[in-house]
């Protein structure tokens, strides 16, 4: 910001020169006492312009950069109301809900039907939900993001007032492996919200979400 200054001030005098050069050489003249008075205004004057020209660029950038903060994808230090939590897209045909504590976009009402873990990362990608593709099955700390630890059993386990369709009170794949247990993949039981290892052996359900891939 001191470097940025130092190139206004120099424009500024750049500037400054040139309109004193071309009102005849105010800086010489032959009674310099009685041009004085003058010269003194209008330097006062170009100063406050100068002024105001840095002060509307500084809250510029200050509001450029705070637009940039707003704008992230990916913020998980936000704590929101439900009505300022979860915003329907009309983007995408309000097939999908965008969750601003997360920056993540979800589909708004998934698929009701099981699926096997084999074919859950394939199911999510062939999807084209508000007509764009770019979904995936979403890592364990994405799902449980979802999960409101205030609401009992039997579930579903979401905050009260969310947008969502047909989301059941079901066990639901993540992407995430299970390191311990091969046969295992992790999961979320939104009957009580838990975090769980589901068999691979049975099919589940699936919520695809579209974002950046994180690792498993």
């Amino acid at each position: 910001m001191k470097r940025r200054r130092f190139r206004a001030m120099n424009v500024g005098s750049l500037v400054l020169g040139g309109l004193l050069l071309a009102g005849g050489g105010l800086w010489v003249t032959p009674a310099g006492a009685q041009s004085a008075a003058p010269q003194q205004v209008q330097l006062r004057q170009i100063l406050e312009k100068l002024d105001q020209v840095l002060a509307a660029t500084k809250a510029g950038e200050s509001a450029k950069s705070n637009a940039a903060e707003d704008s992230s994808t990916q913020r998980w230090d936000q704590v929101l109301p439900v009505s300022q939590r979860f915003v329907v897209l009309p983007a995408f045909n309000n097939d999908a809900v965008l969750d601003k504590e997360t920056g993540l976009v979800w589909e708004k009402s998934p698929q009701t039907n099981g699926v096997s873990a084999a074919n859950s990362r394939l199911a999510c990608a062939n999807k084209a939900v508000g007509g764009r593709k770019g979904w995936r099955v979403p890592a364990l700390p994405e799902l449980t993001s979802l999960v409101d630890p205030s609401v009992a059993s039997p579930g579903p386990t979401l905050p009260q007032g969310h947008p969502f369709l047909n989301v059941q009170s079901a066990n639901y794949w993540s992407s995430s492996a299970h390191l311990e247990n091969t046969t295992l993949t992790w999961g979320v039981g939104l009957k009580d919200g838990m975090a769980l290892g589901l068999s691979k052996s049975f099919d589940q359900r699936i919520w695809c979400v579209r974002a950046g891939v994180i690792a498993d």
